[in-house]
């Protein structure tokens, strides 16, 4: 269920030229800078490069792209 909330028009042309990087509409950059803060600020002694990779492991696991992980 999507939800109006209203934000700056500044926050929203920053939002488009990051999202044009990483193909995100202007809602999925917003969701994605919301979820990489909330993880932040659950998170503070870890930075921002290992969530992004732990966010990234979780991805690729829903998405059913999983290997073993061979150690050595």
């Amino acid at each position: 269920m999507a939800t109006a909330v209203r934000i700056s028009e500044e926050l929203a042309d920053e939002a488009k030229r990051f999202g044009r990087i990483d193909h995100r509409s202007l809602a999925g950059q917003i969701e994605h800078w919301a979820r990489m803060g909330k993880c932040v600020e659950e998170n503070p002694d870890l930075p921002y490069s290992l969530i992004k990779e732990i966010l990234i492991g979780l991805d690729e696991l829903e998405q059913g792209e999983k290997t073993e992980y061979t150690f050595g």
